[in-house]
């Protein structure tokens, strides 16, 4: 596997299902779950959503999170919310944090109203370098990143367009693959 490209376990993006960036909240949430009747049901092999701009690039992937999060748009405010979230905070500062970016604040209701209004453009964020690696990287770049970032998949960049994922569980499905071929130790 030493030798092995992060193309050979990559994925095309013609494998997903596509939303435009010019969709509404509404359309993510009818997408999000056709995409998971389809992969459930057998007649899709990828549940991933990926997300597609004017120029028919790919620029992000959606999941329900980034739905919950794109209803609030005020997390935005607070610095690197990934890195303060692994930390245990005291209930009183969870409080207090969420009180001094007013989040929440608006009844679920109104924030519903948004469904029809805002585009996934609006709130979808390209994928950063962390979550990123070239069709031609050796696996060992895709393995640190899977496991630093505790990421589920990475987008695969030719040049600068994304082309395909990786997904985790191929890259362990052939790790296993590996490991029982391996001759035991006498």
């Amino acid at each position: 596997m030493e030798k092995m490209k992060v193309r050979e376990l990559m994925r095309p993006v013609e494998e997903f299902p596509r939303i435009s960036s010019q969709a509404t909240f509404m359309e993510a949430i009818d997408a999000l779950e056709k995409a998971q009747e389809d992969f459930s049901s057998g007649r899709a092999r990828q549940r991933i959503l990926l997300v597609y701009d004017e120029a028919d690039r790919i620029v992000g992937k959606l999941s329900p999170m980034d739905v919950v999060k794109g209803l609030e748009p005020n997390y935005d405010k607070i610095d690197d919310l990934k890195s303060i979230s692994h930390y245990r905070l005291a209930e009183s500062t969870l409080e207090s944090m969420k009180e001094q970016f007013r989040l929440w604040q608006k009844p679920l209701g109104e924030l519903c109203k948004k469904a029809y209004r805002v585009k996934i453009q609006n709130f979808i964020k390209m994928p950063s370098p962390d979550h990123m690696v070239s069709a031609d990287d050796k696996m060992d770049k895709a393995f640190h990143l899977f496991v630093v970032g505790r990421h589920d998949s990475l987008f695969v960049k030719e040049g600068e367009r994304i082309v395909g994922l990786i997904l985790f569980f191929d890259v362990y499905r052939k790790i296993a693959q590996t490991m029982k071929e391996c001759p035991v130790p006498a």
